[in-house]
């Protein structure tokens, strides 16, 4: 029973935690209380339920009891009362419009859209943002979400004590934005979750290329996004584009981790579920309005993963589609894989063309998929010399191992 009793918590704990948090939030108006009482129930679980049962509502147990600690540490502590007032009062003259109105959220919101928007307020560092959205929303650990960005467990505290302090000194309100605000801050949100995203799909530093548990958080918080915004298109687009993404994890790494390129991956390991799910919700992501960035960078990736192989894939539809994301998003990095689309249309030398043209761009100096993708053009057209200079400046800025020792075959060094 005890080894029963704990999976059950840790059930509840990964799926309800956010709905938890952002309740009592929602009802105190203050984070680290929430978190506090949050983490007190867990334990209260593990002392009960091993020897009393699970109950049939883990999850309202676990908020009936977070509650009651919630009030007993307020009754013992005046001071700490007052000051939640204060803020509890602010947050209901400074309440959203009725959320009926804001098209299809429905007329009993899940409190932890609320959070989603107060994790990423535009006040906070942007590095702040991601942090605390990984520590309340995925319910990482401190230490999880340090490990996720490579630094120290304390300087992840601190930058979570920070956005928390922030917070509560800015007495942001915790709320979803009104109609006219939506437009403005929804792609902050999306952000945030797509950085978790790229974060776990290709990691920035350590001896992995992809980091799965930090892809399967975004996937699932993108869903819970959608879910509660099912009338924002972009919202399905971010999580078209991560499950067609995320739909090649079994392909994308061989035996010994090193990465596989997308015209070598076998696609019958493909997740041919998630793939029919994504493009789905591309449809609606496309339909209905102009398109977002979110649903064209989807649209992409669905053009991927319905072609058979690369030769069959759509080159002149993705170069297009990249030419529609420029106008919405210009950025080089954009213009980078736009080069590499028409290397696959029109021949190594077109693209090499482009991509030498972007060489002036600050921003390129340490993207590596830059110096990547013009090292295999040179080495397309037998121009091994040149292509060898460029692997040695991805080689020198890649942070996994994977692509370090994937960087020194193309050298002939592995």
């Amino acid at each position: 029973m005890p080894g029963e009793a704990q999976v059950a918590v840790e059930a509840v704990f990964r799926e309800e935690r956010g709905l938890l948090l952002a309740s009592l939030v929602r009802r105190f108006g203050d984070l680290d209380l929430a978190e506090e009482v949050t983490s007190e129930a867990i334990e209260a679980a593990l002392r009960h339920w091993p020897a009393e049962g699970v109950p049939a509502r883990p999850g309202a147990w676990l908020l009936t009891t977070a509650r009651r600690k919630a009030v007993d540490r307020l009754r013992r502590d005046q001071a700490y009362a007052a000051r939640l007032a204060v803020l509890r009062a602010d947050a209901e003259r400074d309440e959203a419009a009725p959320v009926a109105e804001m098209g299809g959220v429905g007329e009993l919101p899940d409190e932890r859209l609320q959070l989603f928007f107060t994790c990423a307020h535009p006040a906070l560092a942007a590095e702040d943002r991601t942090a605390l959205t990984l520590r309340c929303l995925a319910g990482l650990t401190t230490p999880e979400v340090a490990r996720a960005f490579l630094v120290p467990t304390a300087t992840m505290a601190q930058r979570i004590v920070r956005a928390k302090k922030k917070i509560r000194e800015a007495r942001i309100p915790f709320r979803v934005p009104g109609p006219d605000e939506l437009p403005e801050r929804l792609p902050g949100v999306l952000q945030v979750v797509y950085s978790v995203f790229t974060e776990g799909y290709a990691a920035s530093s350590g001896p992995r290329l992809q980091r799965l548990d930090l892809a399967e958080e975004a996937v699932r918080l993108a869903r819970i996004l959608h879910r509660l915004l099912p009338a924002e298109r972009e919202a399905a687009g971010l999580l078209a584009l991560l499950l067609l993404v995320h739909a090649r994890r079994g392909a994308r790494t061989g035996p010994e981790g090193e990465p596989v390129l997308l015209e070598d991956q076998d696609r019958g390991l493909w997740d041919r579920a998630m793939i029919e799910e994504g493009r789905a919700l591309v449809v609606r992501a496309l339909t209905g309005g102009p398109a977002g960035p979110y649903g064209v960078q989807a649209a992409v990736a669905a053009l991927h993963d319905e072609a058979a192989d690369v030769e069959s894939t759509d080159w002149a539809q993705i170069v297009a589609l990249y030419e529609v994301l420029l106008t919405l998003t210009p950025s080089p990095v954009v213009a980078v894989n736009r080069a590499v689309a028409v290397a696959m249309r029109d021949g190594p030398g077109a693209g090499l063309a482009l991509l030498d043209a972007l060489g002036g761009e600050p921003r390129l100096r340490a993207y590596v998929p830059y110096a990547v993708a013009r090292g295999d053009l040179l080495s397309r057209l037998g121009r091994g010399g040149e292509a060898a200079v460029a692997y040695r400046e991805a080689l020198e800025l890649a942070g996994t191992e994977p692509e370090r020792a994937a960087l020194r075959r193309k050298l002939g060094e592995g």
